[in-house]
């Protein structure tokens, strides 16, 4: 996680988190309602094969002075590029920021005979030919989940979204439950696992779910009911602080934020935007059905996550439980996702990104990431054109030159 997406009001405060203390310290409210925060962890790809290499030391010596150095980070294995937008008021204003750090580091990659790609799971790379990242973090991860962690050749996107108060946003995740597995199916983009079809939208999914606090999250009460699990875990040793809670959705009390983190890497940037303006209107949805006193709707997590894994294996055809109405037969998720955006389209009017919403119409007309990839690979059976594909389709050309004047 980048300390790049800290408002900058909050920048250089350094809240404090005591462990087994009975408070856990926020920055709910220091920012705007409603802004914004996007990561995406991107794949270093050689130039001619497509397999993924070790480069990331040199991508970083390349960025180093320039003006984006801070958007752009190494993660787990030298073989995954992390960036991350500033804070960011609409979609349009992660577009245009990552719009911008696509084009550059697509720019520093190929000068240095690499290219870039956004999915969920590389289509045929082995976990055991990466390189652990040479900082004690990582080290220390690998130290204590040996192959779990070895083995987490994975990328996910990240949106965060400020809520203005701790115990509103408490119940703003418990309400995005439910929405785990519309989520799912708009961002899969891996059903490629060391080069065989998996018979799933999302392997990524079925990797992750190995690690420790993992998956939908538990339904807390309040913010203090949170902050006690945390200073549990933290006093006991088990984590050295939140952040190594890795569940599908969760606060990120420092930045004062809702973090969705359920999402596969996206590799078309007009669906990354979509699924953006998405997640912004659900957490204001939510937040505003806590402000007028309204109940939020509380599930089983067993209900939950059989939505998900259903999810993850079919997509968008994935039959699904309606829990919100308790009705007999399952249904299509992406018909869940037509009624979300029913109640979403109001909300995406007062936030200003009624277009980037009306994206997701089009991601359920042609389909998400891994439906184009399966659609490749069928046509050839040639799991290095699908690495192709997602490189090109993830990278953004460099600006025109300006005309020369007459």
């Amino acid at each position: 996680m980048s300390d790049s997406l800290i408002p900058p009001s909050i920048t250089g405060k350094g809240s404090s988190f005591p462990p087994g203390g009975s408070v856990l310290d926020h920055a709910f409210g220091a920012s705007d309602a409603y802004t914004l925060g996007v990561e995406e962890e991107y794949m270093l790809l050689d130039g001619e094969t497509y397999d993924l290499v070790q480069h990331i030391d040199t991508v970083l010596e390349a960025v180093a002075g320039h003006e984006l150095e801070p958007r752009i980070n190494s993660e787990l294995m030298q073989s995954v590029l992390e960036v991350a937008t500033p804070v960011c008021h609409t979609p349009a204003g992660v577009q245009q920021q990552l719009l911008r750090i696509r084009r550059y580091v697509t720019d520093v990659a190929r000068d240095k005979g690499l290219r870039v790609g956004s999915a969920g799971t590389h289509p045929f790379s082995l976990f055991e030919a990466q390189r652990i990242t040479a900082k004690d973090r990582y080290r220390a991860l690998v130290d204590q989940m040996q192959y779990i962690a070895r083995r987490e050749l994975i990328f996910g996107m990240h949106v965060h979204v400020a809520v203005d108060d701790p115990e509103k946003a408490i119940q703003v995740v418990n309400g995005l439950i439910a929405h785990l597995p519309e989520l799912v199916a708009l961002s899969a983009s891996s059903p490629f696992w060391r080069g065989e079809p998996t018979g799933l939208r999302s392997s990524r999914h079925m990797v992750f779910a190995a690690f420790p606090r993992s998956g939908p999250p538990p339904r807390f009460r309040d913010y203090a009911d949170y902050a006690q699990v945390v200073n549990q875990l933290e006093r006991t040793g088990c984590i050295q602080d939140y952040t190594h809670i890795w569940w599908d959705i969760r606060l990120h009390p420092r930045l004062g934020t809702v973090e969705i983190r359920i999402c596969d890497a996206v590799t078309r940037l007009e669906d990354v935007i979509s699924i953006t303006a998405y997640c912004q209107a659900l957490v204001k949805h939510y937040a505003e059905l806590v402000e007028r006193g309204e109940e939020i709707p509380s599930f089983h997590r067993i209900l939950t996550t059989e939505n998900k894994w259903l999810a993850a294996r079919y997509g968008l055809s994935a039959p699904v439980m309606d829990l919100h109405t308790g009705r007999r037969n399952r249904l299509p998720v992406a018909a869940l996702v037509r009624r979300t955006l029913k109640t979403l389209r109001p909300h995406a009017r007062d936030l200003g990104s009624e277009g980037e919403l009306a994206g997701i119409d089009e991601i359920l007309h042609r389909g998400n990431g891994a439906d184009r990839q399966l659609h490749i690979f069928n046509a050839n059976r040639d799991i290095v054109e699908v690495a192709r594909e997602i490189a090109e389709a993830t990278e953004v050309a460099p600006e025109p030159e300006p005309a020369a004047a007459a």
